[in-house]
């Protein structure tokens, strides 16, 4: 092992010794990086004296160099591949090397730069930084020497106005971003006269001024653009309620959450428990919190970071005394603006506001205790991880909140903290969600099936601790709060990430049982997983479709898409606006006609895909077992994936992966409104391509299939392969990247191998491609961003106004965000090579 000379630089508090970390992941797939502070014999004193936790090993694995950006030794001789099959062998050879010990696979589920071009979600990290310095809550000096590098190594230097942070790495300043991460690197420690403190200030002080551009002209409500006043006083409202959980804003200058729509009866269609699962997490620690109105004691630093002084103003350009908050409720900076509110969302906020001053204080009481109910009700289901790091951050100081330091939840919480904080060369970051275990494993899994390597001497031991991790990690009971938490059944599912955290989700349940009935196929293979589990997981995938013919992803869709009309994001969403909504679907329908698609579940066509294919892989092993529903709903299915194919022979992503869980109310959602998707076009292409060719649908005799090998073989690029921008999900239009990239290339030929294109040509250049980029070590860079966070599918509004709001909301307020998926570049290049080998001929290579 040694350090790169173009290791990343220290940042403002220093950096730790990266040989000192060590990475521990052989606990049913949870992931705590450990740094050895002194070392005594071979026992390390860890951070926060975890004596029951001790890393045995004294020499550093290589999963956890690889992580951490070291070079790893050559092992061996490691023969040039001349074909594709040779190659797939070379990188899986490499990539056991980085297989934990119980059997998946480590990763960064979030936000390193990498080799600065993989990008990461930038707003993770301030929510449990200001929970932990609230609640005084002891940050280890090696989290804040590392935070302070990731942030420093990650800081935009674009000019005078873009010296901060963005949503996400490639992402121009916000005062969002810029906020937030400021005040994370004070609360760490750093000094404001710090030369990154001074330029970021200065960019934050600059946006904040901005007004609105004076040639936009909406006759909507486009927020109190024109009235910035400089500073955090435009951030948006996710940046405000952490602000004034800290104490450097009023809980005045915020639009009202309140609890109190949990008392509603079940049946209004307004109630929470119908809107989607990551808005309502999101919603009830919110409405928790701003009902008690509590704020952080105050102290030096929050002193500083309130105050304009002559020589030294922070977040603010005036006095603090002087701010008018209630009219910073709706004023956002322009650079922060991605979906304004509706005017029905703003008529309800002034509503609000009336009710939240003059509420009975019996009302008020009755509604905290039955959000802090659920707030509970969460942390039991998932053993403190709660769905996602945002309301991660807000339970746990609702926990303090009420319980106290010394209680028990308040523990597990600060003990589950290191579940989601992970460690790169470019420093430490908060990730996505407490890993993307599953996710990687399955994609992994059917990989090694489709290219036969699995089927190998030297690889069937890799692959027996797989597929025995695999059958670990299928939930088998219901949560403890099932009904009362309004959870979808989880028995027979499989998560996103681990099976403590135990969300069902559609897609990854799909590929979770498919990935195991593949390995189960091999010879020799032990049928670790029973017919009973498969019929779970099968009883799972069926109660998710939708009456549309699609899948959703948590749960069946609940709420109507009027709903989204009450969205109050505004970071985040889609860029269309709700002016008229024309072309209502039917009563009853599942079918999205929203501004921002983050109220309410919706179909898919990557959940919808996933599914279809796991169900036919059963059939095909088990056909008795509900057959007749399953015929119904896989023919239903393919129908409403035919109905979403683009007029170019596309179809546009809006999942790709579990999500990340985010703002929501009063925030947004998740990034852009959904989850993770992979570059969208190519990868959903792919996934929808799979489903038609199981139905019996190729090149030959199905016109959706050419017209999709069509779309792909005119996006090619000059060198053979292929590179969709991120940019695909802001503008809903196939982006080029700038250069190729191994994995959409990789989707590229997997699609055309499944479709049964005819021609082998540019097959075997997109696969040269991905020979052409692989390392000697049989390992591949990392290249451009593998996951954009997309807004979910919208209808955009068809009317002459409405196409005129549409354009110019999509040019001036498309922010939107990236993550990374660094497992991708083996998996889906391993898959693709494999495949292509069986498939073609082996001439011509």
């Amino acid at each position: 092992m040694s350090v790169p000379k173009d290791y990343p630089a220290p940042g403002p508090l220093g950096k730790t010794d990266p040989s000192r970390w060590r990475l521990a992941s052989n606990d049913h797939g949870r992931h705590i990086w450990h740094y050895a502070r002194e070392e005594d014999g071979n026992r390390y004193e860890l951070v926060w004296g975890e004596d029951e936790e001790r890393v045995r090993e004294k020499e550093q694995s290589e999963e956890a160099q690889y992580w951490l950006g070291l070079q790893l030794p050559l092992k061996g001789h490691v023969k040039e591949p001349t074909t594709p099959f040779e190659a797939a062998k070379n990188g899986y050879e490499f990539y056991k090397r980085l297989q934990a010990g119980d059997g998946h696979w480590s990763g960064e589920y979030g936000g390193s730069s990498c080799a600065r071009s993989s990008t990461g979600p930038m707003f993770l990290l301030p929510g449990i930084i200001i929970a932990m310095y609230v609640t005084k809550t002891p940050i280890p000096e090696e989290w804040k020497v590392e935070i302070a590098r990731y942030l420093a190594n990650l800081q935009r230097n674009g000019g005078e106005d873009d010296q901060g942070w963005g949503i996400h790495f490639e992402a121009k300043s916000s005062v969002f971003g810029t906020g937030l991460n400021y005040v994370v690197l004070r609360l760490l420690g750093v000094g404001p006269d710090e030369p990154m403190m001074q330029r970021a200030r200065a960019t934050l002080h600059a946006l904040g001024a901005q007004r609105r551009p004076p040639s936009l002209s909406l006759d909507v409500d486009l927020l109190r653009l024109d009235q910035c006043t400089g500073g955090c006083a435009g951030i948006p409202s996710w940046g405000k309620f952490w602000l004034a959980i800290l104490n450097v804003h009023s809980w005045r200058g915020l639009n009202p959450t309140p609890a109190e729509l949990w008392l509603l009866p079940d049946f209004a269609p307004i109630h929470p428990w119908r809107w989607w699962i990551h808005t309502r997490n999101v919603y009830i620690p919110m409405g928790y919190l701003s009902g008690k109105g509590w704020q952080a004691d105050v102290d030096e630093t929050i002193l500083s970071l309130r105050e304009a002084r002559p020589f030294l103003s922070e977040l603010y350009t005036q006095p603090y005394a002087s701010i008018d908050w209630p009219s910073l409720r709706n004023q956002i900076s322009p650079a922060d603006v991605y979906a304004p509110h509706s005017r029905v969302a703003n008529a309800c906020f002034a509503v609000l506001d009336v009710y939240d001053r003059f509420a009975p204080a019996w009302i008020r009481k009755k509604a905290l205790q039955r959000a802090y109910k659920l707030v509970v009700m969460e942390d039991e289901n998932t053993a403190y991880q709660t769905v996602g790091p945002v309301s991660k951050a807000m339970n746990m100081l609702c926990r303090w909140l009420e319980e106290g330091p010394d209680s028990d939840a308040f523990k597990q919480h600060v003990l589950k903290i290191r579940d989601f904080m992970w460690m790169s060369k470019d420093g430490m970051m908060m990730t996505g969600t407490n890993g993307s275990q599953l996710w990687d494993a399955a994609f992994i899994a059917q990989a090694l099936s489709e290219s036969s390597l699995a089927s190998l001497p030297e690889n069937v031991q890799s692959t027996r601790k797989l597929l025995e991790w695999l059958d670990d990690c299928q939930i088998l009971h219901n949560p403890p709060h099932y009904a009362s938490a309004y959870r979808h059944q989880t028995k027979g599912a499989w998560p996103f990430s681990t099976k403590e955290q135990g969300y069902t989700v559609s897609d990854c349940t799909a590929e979770g049982m498919k990935s195991v009935l593949l390995l189960q196929e091999l010879p020799n293979a032990p049928q670790l997983v029973s017919y009973e589990r498969f019929c779970l997981a099968v009883d799972v995938l069926l109660s998710l479709q939708n009456p549309s013919g699609g899948f959703a992803s948590y749960e069946l869709v609940r709420g109507s898409p009027l709903l989204e009309l009450l969205n109050p994001a505004e970071v985040f969403g889609a860029s269309s606006l709700p002016v008229e909504l024309e072309g209502m679907p039917p009563e009853g329908t599942d079918e999205c006609v929203s501004v921002a698609n983050i109220m309410i579940e919706y179909p898919y066509v990557e959940c919808t895909t996933a599914c279809v294919t796991a169900l036919s892989v059963f059939r095909r092993k088990y056909p008795s077992y509900r057959a007749e529903e399953i015929a119904t709903a896989s023919q239903k299915a393919i129908s409403w994936i035919k109905s979403r194919q683009r007029a170019d022979g596309s179809w546009y992503g809006s999942w790709g992966i579990v999500c990340l869980e985010s703002l929501t109310l009063g925030v947004a959602s998740t990034l852009g409104a959904d989850r993770a998707e992979e570059q969208c076009f190519t990868y959903a292409t792919m996934f929808s391509i799979e489903s038609l060719a199981l139905a019996g649908e190729t090149y030959a005799n199905s016109p959706n299939v050419r017209n999709a090998c069509e779309f792909l073989l005119e996006k090619q690029m000059a060198d053979g392969g292929w590179g969709e921008s991120y940019k695909s999900c802001e503008t809903e239009m196939y982006v080029h990247n700038v250069k190729s990239q191994v994995v959409n290339t990789a989707w590229a030929v997997i699609t055309l191998l499944t479709a049964k294109y005819p021609d082998p040509e540019p097959i075997r250049r997109g696969c040269r491609l991905i020979m052409s980029r692989q390392a000697p070590d049989g390992s591949w860079p990392q290249e451009s961003i593998e996951g954009g966070k997309s807004s979910s599918p919208r209808v955009l509004l068809e009317s002459p106004r409405a196409s005129r709001v549409n354009e110019l909301a999509l040019s001036v307020f498309n922010k939107n965000a990236a993550i990374s998926y660094p497992n991708f570049k083996f998996s889906w290049t391993i898959n693709a090579l494999g495949q292509a080998w069986k498939k073609l001929p082996h001439e011509g290579w």
